[in-house]
């Protein structure tokens, strides 16, 4: 018989950023986004940089994950992640002003320098964060929170 839900684990280098039992979960693959269901086949795989949703209850819930591996198990997916913080964490005023510095960076940089290059991989991590704050945000209002 199949497990009814996921035990759900976000751990980066700083802290334990999550443990909760869900019932299902999307998380940014390095290839593109992965759905985990109760009962999933077992895999070992990198991530990329993006939003990690998942559903609690009857709520929809949001992190930004930047880059590490997931290991998934029928009953429990586990997050290593570089950094991740969940969507109420996040400064949207703070993470803008970085988003549009980070713009700006890349218009002085030479296209595909190191310099352009740190900047692209800036852009994407600080967007990946503001996405997971308005979707938060988007979330707690729909649900009438």
């Amino acid at each position: 018989m199949l497990p009814d839900n996921i035990q759900l684990e976000v751990v980066t280098p700083e802290r334990y950023v999550l443990q909760e039992t869900v019932q299902w979960i999307e998380m940014p693959g390095k290839e593109g986004y992965l759905g985990i269901l109760p009962g999933h086949a077992p895999l070992i795989t990198e991530l990329g940089v993006g939003v990690l949703t998942y559903r609690k209850g009857s709520e929809l819930r949001y992190l930004s994950v930047i880059e590490g591996y997931a290991e998934v198990l029928p009953d429990r997916v586990i997050v290593l992640a570089e950094f991740s913080e969940r969507a109420e964490e996040i400064d949207v005023q703070k993470t803008q002003f970085s988003l549009d510095e980070a713009k700006a960076d890349i218009t002085k940089a030479q296209l595909g320098d190191e310099a352009w290059q740190t900047a692209m991989r800036n852009m994407d991590r600080l967007s990946a964060r503001l996405q997971a704050a308005h979707l938060g945000k988007g979330a707690a209002r729909s649900d009438g929170h």
